[in-house]
């Protein structure tokens, strides 16, 4: 029960982050992304501040043996980069130009009742559905 509520706490902690941020309007990220119109550099400065954070953080949480609330981290084991991890860093970064949205914000905007974010959020799993359909063929 804990644990659940730490990850509830824990998520609403990122999800007002980044709707303070105005990253639940997919205008502020297509204009971001748009630098021969209408670029909009502020998606950078929270990016810039988002990493600061993140790599301060983690030089310090990193040095204890366990998090506070769970028995290990749970990180990733791959180190190596290979044409699947690229492939779906190109497919993920697509999806994100075309829509405006990535899945934290997608989910965010689920709180604000988004039919945007529903249908984002619907094709996600339907790729997730997609791509273990077509990996995990023998």
């Amino acid at each position: 029960m804990k644990t659940h509520l730490i990850a509830l706490l824990s998520g609403i902690l990122f999800g007002a982050g980044l709707a303070l941020a105005h990253m639940v309007d997919p205008n502020k990220v297509q204009n971001f992304l748009d630098v021969t119109g209408h670029w909009d550099p502020s998606l950078l400065f929270v990016m810039i501040g988002a990493l600061s954070v993140a790599m301060i953080a983690f030089k310090f949480i990193l040095k204890r043996p366990a998090p506070l609330w769970a028995t290990s981290f749970h990180l990733p084991q791959k180190t190596s980069i290979d044409p699947k991890l690229i492939a779906g860093a190109a497919i993920f970064g697509i999806g994100w130009g075309m829509s405006g949205y990535c899945p934290g914000p997608s989910v965010t905007g689920l709180s604000l009742f988004s039919s945007e974010s529903v249908i984002m959020i619907l094709t996600i799993y339907l790729g997730f559905f997609a791509c273990h359909r077509l990996l995990d063929r023998p």
